[in-house]
Order: structure tokens, then sequence, then C-alpha cells
């Protein structure tokens, strides 16, 4: 009971952090998702549970979605995260583990890099985008990380950023749990638990949206940053161990 209630607390305040700045409850929930339940349950939770996150961030700001940039980021996107979650399933569970511990702290650098550069993409660098990260949402659970500066870089910001990347990694999650639910990988009992730590992301994406709005950008930077190096470092000693 003490897990599960840590579970929730985790999951409300990552919907707050989400809600703000485009990603982070997967980076905060992962490795609290793959202490309590093991690497391949907690991948169908965290899927499930963030179908719902990005829904209630598209709900917060539904008249400012860009569907042109929806439809094409998340039509070859979708179909990459089927790719990737009929990968992922094939995996032992210490290589997935390692890989997603890799790939966040990966992340902390590219992100630096490649973030602020002032590049405008166009709607075919959107679909490439989109093809490619599709299949890495669907493999190694979280790339928000990588859609946020794509999206960015496309022109949004504001409410129009927040509910489009949402609109599109909704798509996309929602086919990685239609190819879960198709390979067996959510039972029942999965699938239920998706759904309340999902509730924790939504009440946390709408409470506590107001409490993170103070903080600074550069203070959002730093905490991605830090929250991408502690879940990273902690599935590679999980992995490890």
């Amino acid at each position: 009971m003490t897990s599960y209630l840590f579970v929730l607390a985790v999951g409300l305040v990552a919907g707050a952090v989400s809600g703000v700045i485009g990603t982070g409850s997967s980076l905060m929930l992962l490795p609290v998702l793959v202490f309590a339940y093991g690497p391949k349950q907690a991948v169908p939770i965290m899927a499930v549970a963030a179908v719902m996150a990005n829904a209630a961030r598209v709900l917060a700001w539904w008249r400012l979605v860009d569907w042109k940039a929806v439809a094409a980021y998340a039509l070859p996107g979708a179909l990459g995260a089927a790719l990737g979650a009929r990968t992922l399933l094939a995996l032992r569970p210490e290589v997935i583990e390692a890989a997603l511990g890799l790939f966040l702290l990966a992340m902390v650098p590219w992100r630096r890099r490649h973030t602020g550069r002032g590049r405008r993409l166009g709607l075919h660098h959107i679909a490439l985008a989109g093809a490619l990260i599709g299949f890495l949402t669907g493999l190694v659970l979280s790339t928000g990380p990588l859609s946020v500066p794509v999206f960015l870089a496309y022109g949004l910001s504001g409410g129009a950023f927040l509910s489009t990347e949402a609109a599109s990694s909704l798509l996309l999650y929602v086919s990685k749990v239609l190819t879960f639910h198709q390979l067996g990988a959510l039972p029942p009992s999965t699938l239920l638990q998706g759904v309340i730590v999902g509730s924790s992301l939504m009440a946390g994406t709408f409470v506590g949206k107001a409490v993170v709005l103070r903080l600074r950008p550069e203070t959002l930077s730093l905490l991605l940053d830090a929250l991408m190096l502690a879940s990273g470092l902690s599935l590679l000693w999980a992995a490890w161990h």
C-alpha cells in the first residue's frame, strides 16, 4: 500500500510538471513503476497513463491545437510506435532497463545542443521526426525530450505547443496501447493500474499547473535535466543489480 500511494503521489507531481513543460511525467514515474512492477509490466501501465495525461493537456488547451502538425507527426509516428512496442516485448527485462537508462542519459546533452538554435521545421520534417520518435516511443517508453524541441522548432509556443505536442503523443500512445493489447501484454489488472496512475497524472495537470507556472523557464529546464539524469542512473543501477 505504501509503494502504491507513493506511485500516485509521484504521478500527481509529474502531471503538474508535464502540464507546463510538455514532458517529464514518464521520466518521473518510470523508475518508480519499474521498481514497483518490473520493467515489462511498467511499460504498459505507463502507456495507458500517458494516454490519459496527454488527453488532459489537450483538453486544457483544446482551441489552440495545430491539427496539421498533429497529422503530419502522428500518422507515421503511430505506425512507428506499434513497431517499437513489438520490438520491446521481445527483449529481456534487464536489456530494457539498461536501454532506457542510457537513452535518458543521452537526452540531456542532446536536448541542450538542439534547443534554442532558432531553426524552423516544416511539415515534412515533422513527419520524419514523427516516424523516428514514434518507434522510440514504442521501444523506450518516454521520448518527450525529443518531441519537445521538434514542435518548438516548428514555431509553436505556449498553449499551442502544449496541446499540439500532447495531441500528437496521444495518438502514438494509443497505437502503443492497442499493440500491447493485441499481443496479450495488457491484461485487465494492468489496464486498471494504468488508469489509476493516469488519473493522478490528469489531476496533476489541472491542479498543479498554477504552482508550476510560477517557476522560471531556466528552472524548469534544469528540472527536466535533473529528472532525466536521476531516472537514467536509477534504471542503469537496476539493470546491473
